[in-house]
């Protein structure tokens, strides 16, 4: 499916796929706030439950795009972002909980802001990376289930949270160390 450049950016604004990108980023803060308040099991289970209505409602706005020939620039930018607050989100909550997390933290913060930089420069010169990279969409698939079950099962041992944590920390640093040369060979195209 081609990006419909022909659209005007304010038929963009309310496709299907977009209305579900907004749904994404304004259950950002909602996830937050469910698991930094969170009493009881129940509550982190309610938590659970909004990262997998933000995980279906991503998986359909792709659906429905290509399906129906709604894929946009905006939708283009939008999920990503969609995806990465709520994956920050979800790596913020976890850091409150597990102190165990904050390597993790800077880890995808610089990977990310990295990624977000590199991008920029890019797209600057013209020039971008045709999506995601298979390995950063297995970075991405492992950081999600992962995160997924530490906010599903807040009793889990220390031992399983530590090493969750340490698949995440692995997949993230193979992730960010494979897209370095693939930047570096965009630049020099």
């Amino acid at each position: 499916m081609q990006i419909r450049h022909d659209v005007p950016l304010r038929k963009q604004l309310f496709t299907i796929p977009n209305l579900l990108g907004y749904l994404r980023i304004i259950l950002v803060p909602v996830i937050i706030w469910r698991y930094v308040t969170a009493d009881t099991v129940s509550d982190y289970y309610v938590a659970a439950l909004i990262v997998v209505i933000s995980s279906i409602s991503d998986m359909f706005d792709g659906m429905i795009a290509r399906r129906f020939n709604q894929i946009t620039q905006l939708g283009k930018a939008l999920d990503p972002i969609a995806d990465k607050l709520t994956q920050a989100a979800m790596v913020l909550c976890l850091t409150i909980r597990y102190n165990q997390m904050i390597p993790m933290m800077i880890l995808f913060v610089v990977k990310e802001g990295f990624m977000g930089t590199m991008g920029a420069l890019m797209l600057r010169k013209g020039k971008m990376l045709d999506g995601a990279m298979w390995y950063g969409k297995v970075c991405t698939a492992v950081l999600y289930v992962v995160m997924f079950v530490l906010f599903l099962f807040p009793e889990l041992p220390m031992l399983a949270v530590n090493i969750c944590i340490g698949i995440c920390v692995c997949f993230m640093l193979l992730s960010f160390v494979l897209y370095i040369p693939a930047f570096v060979k965009l630049n020099k195209e």
